[in-house]
């Protein structure tokens, strides 16, 4: 295994390689800030060099966090396919790209090695990829998962539809959620991120919400984004709970400061299993960013797109519905301008795409982040492009509560139309219902949320 490589007459060597992989990193600022970024564009070329001569086999003998200490790592490892991984494991990282971008490769043929792949071999062909790579390889990666409606299925953009209220007021939360619906929004998830983490609080909500659904007969999930023990107290109130939340770290370390372990989330899982109010198979919904780890000193030297692609590795251990990166929203140390968000949002739908994950974004951005509405909203048109199952809807695109700009209730149907999309077929099934869509287009209620009074 080399780990040099010579440009332009100069050799550059990594001591190991976690360093290449940093190195080989698109900039960005988080990476910068943990000190493990290229220093120049040379370097970064020199790593790059060095990564796609790598082989998967190479890249599983060198976890960026040793197996011995960390639960991350001895998840992805224990649970890996052996007979999908012997399929894969001779490629070169480059030859691995070239593989999957390969006209004549399919859906099937990468969901069929995709349980031979441990995270970090995700993230490095993704540092090889350009962004339109990533559009591509993560538009074949179809990923489908049924709750009480189907989600991932070609041709269909979903949305979480998102109803914050700053004082959880119940009222407002549901006039919010009437509006969106009336939109064509929600059809992924009706989910609300709750100002107060209690069990009383949730459970409130919840049966609010499940009240709406069951009145008007929508096919749809609910879920509070409490911490994921507030809704397993929740759930021993005896409250309705489609979908169960909680947000994953990449190393043992940040999730910790997440206050969750395997353990944990092992028995929230069983709980869950044995007492959820949806129908189908999957269940449950996780949520990651770039620079989560680092923000709680927890990232163990490597960089924000390894640990990003090694959330998504502890995400796959259970029956996922949702999972999504809110990329733009940790903060500008981390993501600093709209090309690096961009870039982060093209790059975390791609690796969960890829490892099997029915993936979803919340294209956003901090106040204080160097990123402009027109830029947000090319992200929406690239991420629903590459397949992306679900984007959040909220009124406006401003969260009132997170105080943070994202996808608006109008964004939504905007992008069905402009790129042929549509629901889930059984929420478009719905709206023809209730006169809100006639077809692919506006119906006579559209807009209008007395259609749910």
């Amino acid at each position: 295994m080399r780990l040099a490589a010579t440009i332009r007459g100069t050799v550059h060597r990594f001591a190991s390689v976690k360093e290449v992989l940093a190195k080989a990193n698109a900039e960005r600022s988080g990476d910068q800030l943990a000190g493990v970024a290229a220093r120049d564009a040379i370097e970064r070329v020199a790593a790059r060099a060095v990564l796609s001569g790598l082989t998967l086999h190479d890249l599983r003998r060198n976890p960026v966090v040793p197996y011995e200490d960390d639960a991350i790592t001895r998840l992805a490892e224990d649970d890996l396919d052996e007979a999908a991984f012997r399929a894969v494991a001779h490629l070169t990282v480059g030859q691995f790209r070239e593989w999957l971008l390969d006209p004549a490769t399919t859906g099937a043929q990468i969901r069929a090695v995709s349980p031979g792949l441990l995270p970090e071999m995700a993230a490095a062909v993704t540092k090889l990829m350009s962004n339109m790579d990533l559009l591509l390889a993560g538009a074949k990666c179809e990923v489908v998962v049924r709750a009480n409606s189907t989600l991932g299925l070609p041709g269909r953009l979903s949305s979480r539809l998102q109803p914050n209220h700053p004082s959880d007021d119940v009222t407002g939360i549901l006039m919010s959620t009437r509006e969106g619906l009336s939109y064509g929004c929600g059809d992924a998830v009706l989910g609300v991120n709750p100002a107060t983490d209690s069990p009383e609080s949730t459970a409130e909500i919840l049966r609010a919400l499940d009240g709406l659904v069951r009145r008007h007969a929508i096919p749809t999930q609910h879920c509070v984004l409490s911490h994921v023990t507030v809704q397993m107290r929740a759930l021993e109130l005896g409250c309705p709970m489609d979908l169960m939340f909680q947000s994953l770290a990449g190393t043992e370390a940040g999730n910790r400061a997440f206050g969750i372990s395997v353990g944990l989330m092992d028995e929230a899982y069983a709980q869950m299993q044995a007492q959820r109010s949806s129908l189908g198979p999957n269940f449950m919904y996780f949520e990651t960013g770039q620079g989560s780890e680092l923000s709680s000193d927890a990232h163990e030297g490597a960089d924000q797109v390894t640990l990003e692609a090694r959330c998504y590795g502890f995400a796959r251990r259970y029956r996922q519905f949702l999972v999504n990166t809110v990329v733009g929203f940790i903060g500008p140390e981390y993501l600093e301008n709209g090309t690096q968000i961009t870039r982060a949002g093209l790059e975390d739908h791609f690796m969960g795409k890829l490892l099997g994950l029915p993936m979803g974004c919340d294209a956003c951005f901090t106040y204080h982040a160097d990123m402009r509405q027109d830029e947000l909203e090319s992200l929406e048109v690239l991420l629903a492009a590459a397949g992306c199952c679900y984007l959040m809807s909220l009124p406006v695109g401003d969260d009132v509560m997170l105080n943070y700009q994202s996808t608006s209730y109008h964004d939504i149907p905007s992008l069905r139309r402009l790129l042929g999309k549509r629901p889930t077929p059984e929420f478009d099934a719905w709206l023809s219902h209730k006169g809100i869509m006639d077809g692919e287009r506006p119906g006579p209620r559209f807009g209008d949320p007395s259609v749910l009074a």
